[in-house]
């Protein structure tokens, strides 16, 4: 299963193959992406749905989502599931605040301090699944109420309110983690704009997907990852680490929804308890749109990459169209079964092709 994940699916490995393009786990996601950007793009025309400012309407969304949704992926493709990062994202907004405003602490170190916090959680997610064998849906949704119960009790107690202010971390720091940026050639009527009002979650996720894509299809870990998806005894029976393989992936997890909440707290200067919990539900699309199985063993980045694409185009275009906000979760539910059902017939497709080409 991992082999033929990192040779992309093809027949022989060498060369280009349409078989190989079509068993791809991506393939659907970007067929579902191209066709989405086209409808959107027809009605939205009108709207400047297309425009570099229209666009960073739609990539601003899916950028923090994004950025979520890929660790989600590697813990589905792995057969786990993390829904604790509903309540990790405010923490990580909330302990960045209160260390910098309440406590004096640099930026930086409020950033570690952070990241610290929410690897703890991790570390306990994974040490809970793999130690108990409980089911990681019901372990992190406990720990997504432990959380949220703790965000609000220790705000109040520490600081007294659930609401933090996060006031002038520097412009090095205010550029790195919460601005908005823009590329713009020339002046007036000749200027060409490349991008704009682009947040820096964007520029994260990028960076953020290109590791993610060397650990899951490049390096020896994502075999690894493959590997537990499609049958975890046989796995710990190679010398996979599973446990501890495990327990880094929800680590990664949650420090990535600490990310993205520093991220929302700079950018507003402002943080606060309120648990996140479409951003749960947005994730786990995005994973399901991109091409991961629910059964685990199958997946890629850049298939959780067109399917977050898609699903900020789906969440967020509607407002460039004429037709009525209140369908847009119609929009949704109809997104993710088409994309279900695309990624199944691409795949079916190429196995019967694949077969009767070796009759």
């Amino acid at each position: 299963m991992a082999d033929m994940q990192k040779t992309d699916g093809g027949e022989t490995g060498n060369g280009f193959s349409f078989l190989g393009l079509l068993r791809r786990p991506e393939a659907g996601a970007a067929a579902g992406f191209v066709l989405i950007f086209i409808f959107f793009s027809i009605f939205g025309w009108d709207k400047n749905f297309l425009t570099p400012l229209g666009a960073s309407t739609w990539l601003n969304f899916a950028s923090k989502v994004g950025i979520i949704a890929i660790p989600i992926g590697f813990l589905m493709i792995a057969g786990e599931l993390d829904i604790s990062i509903g309540a990790v994202i405010p923490a990580g907004g909330i302990v960045l605040a209160m260390a910098v405003e309440l406590y004096g602490i640099n930026i930086w170190l409020g950033v570690l301090l952070s990241f610290a916090v929410a690897a703890a959680i991790g570390f306990i997610n994974g040490l809970i699944v793999t130690r108990t064998r409980v089911p990681s849906l019901i372990v992190t949704l406990a720990t997504l109420f432990v959380v949220a119960g703790l965000n609000a009790y220790i705000s109040k107690q520490l600081a007294g309110t659930t609401q933090h202010s996060l006031q002038d971390v520097g412009p090095v720091s205010e550029f790195i983690l919460g601005d908005y940026h823009s590329l713009i050639f020339g002046e007036g009527d000749g200027a060409i704009t490349i991008f704009r009002s682009l947040q820096s979650s964007f520029f994260i996720w990028i960076a953020f997907a290109a590791a993610c894509f060397y650990i899951l299809h490049v390096s020896p870990w994502g075999n690894w990852i493959f590997a537990m998806g499609g049958d975890q005894d046989s796995a710990r029976n190679a010398g996979i680490p599973t446990n501890r393989l495990k327990i880094a992936l929800f680590m990664l997890s949650a420090m990535a929804a600490a990310l993205v909440g520093m991220t929302e707290a700079v950018l507003a200067n402002t943080a606060s308890t309120t648990t996140q919990f479409g951003m749960i539900f947005n994730t786990i699309i995005c994973v399901v749109v991109g091409g991961v199985l629910l059964t685990g063993g199958f997946g890629t980045v850049t298939g959780t990459v067109f399917g977050t694409l898609t699903f900020g185009i789906v969440f967020q275009g509607i407002n460039f169209t004429t037709f009525d906000k209140d369908l847009n979760l119609l929009f949704i539910g109809v997104l993710l079964l088409i994309a279900v059902l695309m990624n199944d017939s691409f795949r079916n497709m190429a196995t019967r092709a694949s077969s009767l080409k070796k009759k």
